[in-house]
């Protein structure tokens, strides 16, 4: 596998792709390589099982030839910065899933890394601890000044952490860029698939989710600035109002079309900016192309609603 990056100082590039891409092993190859000082956080965390927090986040610190005192009390300053300054006698089975995540971060960061890499980092986190940790993670990345690198599967990760994306399938590079270039240009099945996700910031209240000049209903909302995201495949275009079940309904003009042949992707203008997916087939019923006026119906359980 031979794949370049392009590693700035302050930028965070977020590696996508599909089981067996060769992500980790990209990740893998970076920090074996690397003539850097690399930070490290796994997938499965790693942390020593027989060591407190404190004594795991001391562990880099000791190995660049600090005494003792001196690895501790910046350890514990560690666990002050990362949220979980109360837990620092606690050993990693005791430890929850989103406080031994921000242990694992605070290891990799508090020796002062030029390099940080992150595999999956919340891949195991629950939907609750998810979005507050993921805060937390894009709040430190933002404050490093080396570059960093981060695998993910999920859309909203990648969407919101990253400044470039990177898709890596069978073991090459098939498309990088902003978030917004790739997201509004997917060159793959996979891509499409991927981040082809809606995703919008809002305000919520009671369920009732206001977004711009529009207010969509969430079956489960948390009340404050919130992230809503759904997949253009949930989104069910019409010619005209349609009838049955209440649901979330915009009325929009069709910005753009993009055919893989079997499915159409369609950008629609509306008060909250959209994408759908539908067959072709049903593109051809409905008489789609730019200009033409559409409904976009999205029940309210399909709606992925997260603390901002």
């Amino acid at each position: 596998m031979a794949v370049a990056l392009d590693l700035a100082p302050g930028r965070t590039v977020v590696v996508v792709g599909p089981n067996g891409a060769g992500k980790t092993t990209l990740l893998r190859r970076l920090a074996e390589e690397s003539t850097d000082r690399v930070g490290v956080v796994h997938q499965d965390l790693r942390l020593f099982p027989h060591l407190t927090a404190l004594d795991n986040v001391a562990y880099g610190l000791r190995r660049r030839g600090l005494r003792r005192a001196e690895a501790r009390r910046r350890a514990a300053e560690w666990l002050a910065r990362v949220g979980v300054a109360e837990r620092a006698d606690a050993r990693p089975a005791e430890l929850s899933g989103g406080e031994a995540q921000r242990v694992a971060l605070a290891r990799a960061l508090a020796p002062e890394p030029q390099l940080l890499l992150l595999d999956e980092p919340l891949s195991a986190l629950d939907a609750v601890t998810r979005p507050a940790v993921r805060r937390l993670l894009a709040e430190h990345l933002r404050a490093f000044a080396g570059p960093r690198v981060l695998v993910s599967h999920d859309a909203v990760d990648a969407m919101t952490l990253a400044d470039t994306v990177v898709v890596l399938e069978a073991g090459e590079v098939t498309q990088s860029g902003s978030p917004e270039e790739v997201r509004a240009r997917p060159r793959s099945p996979y891509v499409a698939e991927l981040v082809g996700v809606n995703l919008l910031r809002g305000t919520a209240a009671a369920g009732a989710v206001r977004i711009g000049d529009a207010t969509l209903t969430a079956a489960e909302a948390p009340d404050g600035d919130v992230l809503v995201s759904f997949h253009p495949h949930a989104v069910a275009l019409h010619a005209g109002p349609p009838g049955g079940s209440p649901r979330n309904l915009l009325h929009g003009t069709v910005r753009s079309l993009h055919s893989d042949g079997h499915r159409v992707r369609v950008e629609i203008d509306a008060a909250v900016p959209l994408v759908a997916e539908v067959t072709a087939a049903a593109a051809e019923e409905l008489r789609l192309a730019e200009g033409v006026d559409v409904w976009a119906a999205v029940k309210a359980t399909e709606l992925r609603v997260e603390p901002a």
